[in-house]
């Protein structure tokens, strides 16, 4: 039977999402199911939620909770992490406001920019710690990550670990919302009452989903780059096979200037469609924080409220303990995605073959031009064999060079925090499109070191 560990089970997403889809699938019916979170009230509501779908579902997992790692890590075949170095929001915001003080105002601040690297740096080590563990108790198991700057936490694991890793992550399907919209009268399609392009604002996400569910059915998208970065490289008709990329380069500038106008002005300029909406688009681009020109306001680029983000979380843990308690219906839980956890798992421990549309990997050739051994996004055939990408040739070679810009940004990141180098990480912040200034990233590096001293001990 499958062993499958979950390292950052307490999460409000995991216990609504991946959780759900594991303990519904029927491959995986008496499989073991470990969960793992250092916050053991959170780990108690989700261990609680998985006891009542187990029996209610019949799903005969055995489960198991730990408030370490190591105590679940032996001889497993799939260790799911989802960690994050909390307070989440807290810190996000934390690491958007202290570049302000040296004048440097991130468009995002979650997986590039300086933001990016303090976030990043935050998770290496725990991470690092998980993959070394792994190799003593559970050496052939695969690491699917979730947890962001996704580029940079693979990248440690790869280069740093023997441990096979690979990252999913949803925003894929950020490119089939954009797309279902611009096609929308061509495929007979109901753009939602209200929908707008933000993917910061939490309303939006039901919208967006409408949208996503009419249009996956009628296209498929190759699209490839790195994790957030990645472009449409062909779109097709699912039941024609016409291609139609033509239609969308005329149908998108059709449509209002206001919807997502940095992924139109970059569509223009570089003439292929970027996947992932302005608000991760933005956080790879030496043109978007200008303190004077100010193009995050002319291009509309809205910051999460970190405020009401962290109010969710509490919301969605209440309502999880609501159900675990059999005070809720479970009947929500019966639609869940897992968003690529289960097919992964299903279809490497039960031989199968599955098309995933995107999921990180160790760059072995399937983006020519990208420097090997890079963590890259791209399609991948999944099966007993394990996750094998698909080849997409090379990229444009201006964005190749963008691409190649954010990896090398990431890989110093990574190095500079499993190493406790000063320097790099200086290069880091150096190198990073957002930074413009010699001085002032030193100072943000000084200011962030401080203030993340707890966090960050090997400097």
């Amino acid at each position: 039977m499958t062993i499958i560990t979950v390292i950052g089970a307490g999460s409000a997403s995991f216990g609504e999402n991946t959780l759900s889809a594991l303990l519904r699938s029927i491959k995986l019916k008496g499989s073991t199911l470990r969960l793992v979170d250092r916050n053991a009230q959170s780990l108690d509501i989700v261990h609680r939620l998985a006891t009542r779908l187990n029996t209610e579902w019949e799903a005969g997992f055995n489960i198991t909770a730990h408030t370490h790692h190591k105590d679940a890590l032996q001889d497993s075949h799939f260790v799911v992490s989802a960690i994050e170095v909390g307070p989440r929001e807290e810190l996000w915001k934390s690491d958007f406001e202290i570049p302000l003080k040296y004048g440097v105002r991130q468009p995002y601040a979650e997986n590039g920019g300086p933001g990016g690297f303090a976030h990043a740096a935050r998770n290496v080590k725990p991470v690092l710690e998980i993959a070394h563990d792994m190799e003593l108790a559970c050496p052939d198991a695969w690491f699917i990550n979730f947890t962001n700057p996704m580029v940079r936490i693979c990248d440690v694991v790869n280069r740093y670990s023997k441990i096979k890793v690979v990252g999913l992550c949803h925003q894929i399907y950020q490119g089939y919302m954009m797309a279902g919209v611009a096609l929308a009268k061509d495929l007979n399609l109901q753009i939602p009452d209200g929908l707008e392009s933000t993917h910061a604002n939490i309303l939006q996400h039901p919208l967006q989903q409408m949208m996503i569910h009419q249009t996956l059915p009628l296209i498929d998208i190759q699209a490839a780059g790195t994790n957030h970065f990645t472009w449409i490289l062909s779109i097709h008709h699912k039941q024609t096979g016409e291609d139609l990329y033509p239609l969308l380069k005329k149908r998108f500038f059709e449509l209002d200037e206001k919807f997502e106008p940095l992924t139109r002005r970059l569509f223009h300029d570089f003439n292929l469609f970027p996947v992932p909406g302005d608000s991760h688009l933005c956080e790879y681009l030496p043109w978007m924080s200008d303190p004077i020109t100010k193009p995050y306001e002319s291009f509309n680029i809205q910051l999460y409220d970190w405020e009401v983000m962290a109010s969710v979380r509490d919301f969605s843990l209440d309502r999880l303990n609501d159900m675990a308690n059999g005070n809720a219906t479970i009947d929500g839980l019966l639609e869940t995605d897992s968003e690529g956890a289960l097919e992964i798992i299903e279809n490497i421990a039960h031989a199968g073959n599955h098309y995933h549309l995107a999921a990180n990997l160790p760059n072995a050739g399937q983006i020519e031009n990208l420097p090997k051994n890079a963590i890259v996004e791209t399609p991948v055939h999944v099966g007993g064999a394990g996750i094998q990408p698909v080849h997409v040739g090379k990229l444009p070679e201006p964005i190749a060079e963008l691409c190649r810009r954010e990896i090398t940004v990431a890989q110093l990141c990574v190095d500079a925090a499993v190493e406790g180098d000063y320097q790099k990480a200086l290069q880091c912040l150096l190198l990073d499109p957002v930074i413009t200034d010699m001085n002032v990233a030193k100072n943000i590096l000084d200011d962030y070191l401080k203030t993340y001293k707890e966090h960050l001990p090997q400097f």
